[in-house]
């Protein structure tokens, strides 16, 4: 066997090792096609795109994206170390490059066969050469943004918000969701291999076409991340170890401030996905049936000014998760060392679930905030409570993910959980009665209250509110145990 081949099998073995990474590759596009695929496309047809069964061929491709990004960035960001070890050992760098992209190619391809087989199981696949093809062009563009991603930026959390941000964008202001002659959106990574795989001809593609452009994009970004794999292997650079955390909640925040760019992705991204979504919103009125003074009463407001208010709360929940996940994450180490030295787990959980909810409450005022300039809701009080609920809640989410999936598996489970429930089950436009799974949801207390802020003058959401609080409550009960367990583990 030759050493590519070795070393590709080798990496590969080292992913399966870790049963949560593995099964996330195939559960989260399973997941995500066979939960989400028609709500989405309902939701792109309520957006003024296409809707139907060519944009729920097209979940496939953005489900396998989003798993390839994310397995290549922790590839490469875990590996450099060990990568720069063996070309200063004698090992040729093209050879180690091509092993390390073979085996994205091949988490890549696990992704995309689950997402497939279950795109076929569900609905069916009526083009399967455009399906296919375009599903793998998918993964392998987002192969090389996560390899772009993991050799820029290398905290976990910032690198992960940052392949979520382009993701989203991709996906929302994509051809699937609006129009495809907007100038604009012709630079996102999947804009052709969206179209073309839709077959919806885009007539901007010039002589070389949708699908030239979509293998070009794929080409480029093999080009790209074989070129950022081979300068992060080829010399070792010292790496700085981050200062244990003194003692509870002043220590814990001022650690958590020095991770400016962390601080700067929880404002950058809701304002810059708030603000696209209002300018992506077809004119039209909508309405929608909510309880006022104590009946069910249908509003109808002029869906441009409500939308941008309706999508606040999905990009909170999704930077809380992912804050909270890596938060508790990024402490263990220091955590157990702190515990051994005879810090009380009460402190050190005080310091962790302190820095999640400023991680929280600061996605939720950015937020919020470009939100009024977009959208002036009904009761400010309720709405603005609300969001901050649906913060915290997932923070706190956030933080038994990361207990219990780890930090590859936590990342998957951390995109999916808040998608389904805050962004498909819990909206009233996509459900015109919140369906059991909904009911059980993390979400739906708050999100109850929140429609209900948006749009009406009387706030009639009270056990709905009781229900969001006593989330709260039990999460940070929850929290609190899986955190002392671990400390008095490493205390043993």
């Amino acid at each position: 066997m030759s050493t590519t081949g070795l070393l590709v099998r080798r990496y590969v073995t080292e992913t399966a090792r870790n049963p949560v990474t593995a099964t996330m590759l195939v559960v989260v596009p399973v997941v995500f096609v066979a939960v989400a695929a028609r709500k989405i496309a309902d939701a792109a047809e309520l957006l003024g795109g296409q809707g139907g069964v060519e944009v729920e061929a097209a979940t496939a491709g953005w489900a396998a994206a989003f798993i390839s990004a994310i397995a290549m960035y922790f590839q490469v960001r875990s590996a450099r170390a060990t990568d720069r070890r063996l070309v200063l050992a004698g090992m040729a760098p093209a050879r180690l490059v091509g092993a390390r992209l073979a085996t994205g190619l091949a988490l890549a391809l696990t992704a995309t066969a689950a997402a497939l087989v279950t795109l076929a199981a569900r609905t069916g696949i009526d083009a399967p050469g455009r399906t296919v093809a375009g599903t793998l062009m998918f993964a392998v563009v987002y192969l090389g943004i996560g390899a772009l991603v993991g050799a820029l930026v290398s905290g976990p959390v910032n690198g992960t918000v940052l392949v979520f941000f382009v993701w989203i964008l991709d996906v929302f202001l994509g051809p699937a969701f609006g129009s495809a002659d907007r100038a604009v959106t012709r630079i996102l990574p999947t804009h052709f291999a969206t179209l073309w795989m839709m077959d919806l001809p885009s007539r901007h593609g010039g002589r070389v076409g949708d699908l030239g452009w979509a293998l070009l994009w794929t080409a480029a970004a093999l080009a790209v991340g074989w070129t950022v794999i081979a300068a992060t292997s080829r010399a070792a650079r010292p790496h700085r170890q981050a200062g244990q955390l003194a003692t509870a909640v002043r220590m814990g925040m001022r650690t958590a401030a020095r991770n400016r760019v962390l601080w700067a992705l929880l404002i950058a991204v809701p304002t810059i996905f708030i603000l696209s979504t209002a300018l992506t919103t077809p004119e039209e009125f909508q309405t929608m049936a909510l309880p006022e003074n104590g009946r069910q009463a249908v509003v109808r407001f002029w869906f441009p000014d409500a939308h941008p208010g309706f999508m606040t709360p999905v990009a909170i929940a999704s930077l809380a998760a992912l804050a909270g996940l890596f938060t508790v994450l990024d402490a263990r180490s220091g955590d157990r060392r702190l515990a051994l030295a005879g810090l009380r787990a009460r402190s050190l959980l005080a310091a962790r679930l302190s820095v999640v909810a400023l991680g929280a409450l600061i996605a939720t005022a950015a937020s919020v905030a470009v939100t009024a300039v977009l959208f002036d809701a009904r009761q400010w009080g309720f709405y603005l409570a609300a969001n901050a609920l649906i913060g915290l809640t997932y923070g706190l989410v956030g933080v038994l993910i990361g207990s219990l999936f780890g930090r590859v598996g936590g990342v998957f489970v951390a995109f999916l959980v808040p998608f389904l429930d805050i962004g498909l089950e819990q909206s009233p436009m996509l459900n015109p009665e919140v369906s059991v799974l909904g009911r059980a949801l993390p979400g739906y207390g708050a999100a109850r209250v929140l429609y209900d802020a948006a749009l009406t003058a009387s706030f009639d959401e009270t056990g709905p509110l009781l229900i969001a609080i006593a989330w709260v409550a039990g999460l940070t009960l929850a929290a609190g145990l899986l955190f002392r367990r671990a400390v008095r583990t490493a205390v043993a």
